[in-house]
C-alpha cells in the first residue's frame, strides 16, 4: 500500500500541530516515527486513518484520497490507543467480530490467531474477562493482535511497545518484522524505543513540533546513531 502526502496541514486554532508539505511512503516499506511528545507522531496517524480531518492538503493510499474513498480500509489494520477496542467484548468476542467484518473465515481465523499465542502467554484466552478488566499490557496485546489479525496490506500502529514486559516487547518487534518481510505489508510505527524502531525499521522520520526533521535510510540499523546523537544534543 503506496502512501502519498501532499501539502499536509493541522491546526487546532491558531496552532498548527502538523505540517508536511510532500511525503510518500512506498510499498512494503516498514517505518519508524521518532520524536519528542506533541512531535505530530499521533496528529499524522490519526489523519492517515481518516479519524481527524486535516486543515489543508491530502492523503492518498493507494492513489485514493483516504476522506474520500473507503476501500483502503478493508486492507488496513490499525491500533492507536484503547479507545479502538470494545470493553464489554471478551477477547474472543472481540477477535471474532473482527474476523466477521474482515471476512475472514473460520478455518483461517483460528489459523492466524494460533500465531498469536506466544504473545498472549495464556492470560489472555480462556479467562472469561470483559477487555475493560484486562491489564493496561493485556489490552496492549489485544490491540496489536486485532490490528495484525487481518493480515492487512497497511499496518498502523501508535506506540505498541507501551506496557508491555520486555519479553512482549521482543514478540511484537519479531511479528511486525516478519508481517512486513513475509506479506509486504506497508507499515507505520512510532515508539519513544528507539533500539527497537532501529531495529525493524527500513526508514525512520524524526519529527519535532509537527515538521519532518529527519528522513533517514536505516539500512543495517544506520539511522540509530544519528537519532541518539540528537537526542542527546537536545538534551
Amino acid at each position: 500500500m503506496e502512501i502519498k502526502i501532499q501539502n499536509l496541514i493541522k491546526k487546532y486554532g491558531k496552532n498548527t500541530v502538523l505540517d508536511i508539505p510532500e511525503l510518500t511512503i512506498d510499498s512494503g516499506e516498514l517505518v519508524g516515527l521518532v520524536g519528542n511528545n506533541g512531535a505530530g507522531k499521533t496528529t499524522l496517524m490519526r489523519l492517515m486513518l481518516d479519524l481527524i480531518e486535516a486543515t489543508e492538503g491530502s492523503i492518498e493510499m493507494g492513489g485514493k484520497c483516504v476522506s474520500e474513498d473507503t476501500s483502503w480500509k478493508q486492507v488496513t489494520g490499525s491500533f492507536i490507543d484503547g479507545r479502538f477496542l470494545i470493553d464489554f467484548y471478551t477477547p474472543e468476542e472481540y477477535f471474532g467480530f473482527i474476523a466477521r467484518v474482515y471476512n475472514i473465515d473460520e478455518r483461517d481465523f483460528v489459523n492466524r490467531l494460533e500465531q498469536f499465542l506466544p504473545l498472549m502467554h495464556d492470560e489472555v484466552l480462556g479467562t472469561r474477562k470483559y477487555l475493560r478488566q484486562f491489564s493496561e499490557g493485556n489490552r496492549q496485546k489485544i490491540g496489536i493482535i486485532g490490528a495484525m489479525l487481518v493480515n492487512p496490506k497497511l499496518l498502523i500502529l501508535d506506540e505498541p511497545f507501551n506496557y508491555l514486559d520486555p519479553s512482549s516487547q521482543i514478540t511484537v518487534a519479531r511479528l511486525i518484522k516478519e508481517m512486513n518481510m513475509l506479506l509486504g505489508t506497508t507499515v507505520i510505527i512510532s515508539s519513544h524505543n528507539l533500539n527497537f524502531v532501529s531495529e525493524i525499521s527500513t526508514r525512520i522520520l524524526l519529527l519535532e513540533k509537527g515538521k519532518i526533521l529527519k528522513n533517514l535510510d536505516n539500512e543495517d540499523g544506520l539511522a540509530e546513531k544519528e537519532l541518539e546523537d540528537y537526542f542527546k544534543a537536545a538534551e
